[in-house]
């Protein structure tokens, strides 16, 4: 099965690593991805230490990275999950709707999901995710599980790129030209 290791890093968010991976991907000139700042309005700022200890999402974001891999256009969105079933409200509608219309305007989206508990990491293109998405809106089911996913688009560490993505994402491009 794909299990990832990495000997960095232990212990941290997917996201970190993923940003780690994409400065990594920038200095050896693969790829240049940058993470969205999900906009918030400070309520209250503890001045002696400089924390914002509460604040509100000032509009819904779109997803959480965004750039460019050797000139074609890609985004995507980062996400944890504890067990083998992924709620599909943790991905909302206007996210759903952001990465359609990025794939129409010839871009690639997907997700990266790490199954914390098996220490995996998958790549779900967007018309996978579409799949379980059209389903639940149709009346099915509100998730997918860990069995249902393809596991052809394990995410594997390469040396310092922990999340190295761009392996699968080459599975997909290859998929959709049907080679």
């Amino acid at each position: 099965m794909g299990t990832w290791h990495t000997r960095g890093l232990r212990g941290s968010g997917l996201e970190d690593l993923v940003n780690h991976t994409n400065d990594r991907y920038r200095e050896k000139k693969l790829a240049l991805i940058q993470k969205i700042p999900t906009p918030i309005t400070p309520i209250e700022i503890d001045k002696e230490k400089r924390h914002i200890t509460l604040a509100y999402f000032e509009q819904k974001s779109t997803v959480d990275y965004i750039g460019t891999v050797q000139g074609l256009p890609v985004c995507f969105d980062a996400k944890e999950c504890k067990t083998d079933t992924f709620p599909l409200k943790n991905i909302h509608p206007h996210q759903m709707q952001f990465m359609k219309e990025f794939e129409q305007q010839g871009g690639i989206s997907f997700i990266l999901l790490s199954y914390t508990a098996r220490n995996e990491i998958y790549y779900l293109p967007f018309d996978h995710i579409s799949i379980f998405w059209n389903r639940m809106e149709n009346g099915g089911r509100k998730s997918f599980t860990y069995e249902e996913i393809d596991h052809e688009f394990v995410v594997r560490a390469n040396r310092d790129m922990y999340v190295h993505y761009l392996e699968p994402l080459q599975k997909d491009l290859n998929r959709k030209a049907g080679t």
